[in-house]
């Protein structure tokens, strides 16, 4: 069983389970699949205050929470008891790539020489950790929703606004990946 769960599961195994969460939320409760909204359920729970933004019953959304804390605590699973064994696999021609870049050691799936501590107070780890990371959350609120939110289950349910934002995400990522990213790995 250990083994089972130590190697990543092909995306026909893996991409039909996630899929259906989807109608099983819905049958369960017209409950929507999404990460983003857990933050603001924790705020509303945690912060007493008179910003009308958490003002609503948080209490009816604690299933939410509760994934939320699920997948921390099968992330931590899974990375410590169901740890795999072998290293990450990337193609040749993306390690390539990343080397030309001047990344060349990874920590799990993060490249050293950009998510360390240290990276932090340099300009490309500013960057990439505090400047992305606000972007990140800028977007996920301005789109009303996190990649989850909108691409599996938005979509799934044909909703216009998800279509929008899901264009948005890849729109974002590839700019990212092929424009942004190596002009601050060049600074």
């Amino acid at each position: 069983m250990k083994e089972l769960l130590s190697q990543p599961w092909p995306w026909y195994v893996a991409g039909p389970l996630i899929g259906l969460i989807v109608p099983l939320l819905l049958i369960m409760g017209n409950k929507s699949f999404g990460m983003s909204s857990s933050l603001r359920h924790i705020c509303a729970a945690c912060i007493p205050t008179d910003v009308k933004y958490f003002q609503y019953d948080w209490k009816k959304e604690t299933w939410n929470i509760v994934l939320a804390v699920g997948i921390v605590f099968g992330g931590i699973l899974g990375g410590i008891v169901f740890q795999n064994p072998n290293p990450m696999q990337l193609s040749v021609s993306t390690l390539a790539d990343l080397s030309t870049l001047g990344i060349k050691n990874y920590n799990g799936l993060s490249p050293v020489e950009i998510f360390n501590f240290h990276s932090l107070f340099t300009l490309k780890g500013f960057l990439f950790i505090v400047v992305g990371g606000f972007f990140v959350g800028f977007g996920t609120r301005y789109a009303g929703g996190c990649t989850s939110g909108h691409a599996i289950a938005g979509m799934s349910n044909l909703q216009w606004p998800s279509l929008v934002a899901t264009c948005a995400f890849y729109i974002g990522g590839v700019l990212m990946s092929w424009v942004i990213f190596p002009y601050i790995m060049n600074l």
